[in-house]
């Protein structure tokens, strides 16, 4: 069975950085499309960053464009995102997201992913 588990979400102080990991059991990891979504009670799943399956395409929320980076490790099978810089809006569970060959230009649709795991808290104090 695919199982994705994501790690590394904490309490944080406005200005500090997070590095989220997102291991997964994938057959044949590299290719999957990953991205990292989040979400806040009551609202939307929304796009934060995508990278494409080859590694070599991401894709970034404007919020968080120039603070976050998405990464892959395709010999750990996981995914990466360094969050520095971090908001209080930026507080959130945070989800991992496959996509089995899903192409560059649709990476910031949550509903054309196959695979998610269950969330990380991400909380920002000001």
């Amino acid at each position: 069975q695919e199982q994705l588990v994501e790690s590394g979400g904490g309490l944080v102080q406005a200005g500090d950085s997070l590095r989220l990991s997102c291991a997964t059991s994938l057959d044949s990891f590299s290719t999957y499309a990953m991205g990292w979504f989040r979400q806040v009670p009551g609202e939307e799943r929304n796009f934060v960053a995508g990278i494409s399956w080859s590694g070599d395409i991401t894709h970034y929320a404007d919020s968080v464009k120039g603070r976050f980076t998405i990464s892959r490790d395709d010999a750990e099978n996981t995914v990466y995102l360094q969050m520095n810089n971090l908001k209080p809006e930026d507080t959130a569970v945070y989800y991992c997201a496959a996509g089995l060959r899903l192409i560059n230009t649709r990476l910031h649709m949550a509903r054309l992913y196959d695979y998610w795991g269950q969330g990380t808290q991400v909380t920002v104090s000001a």
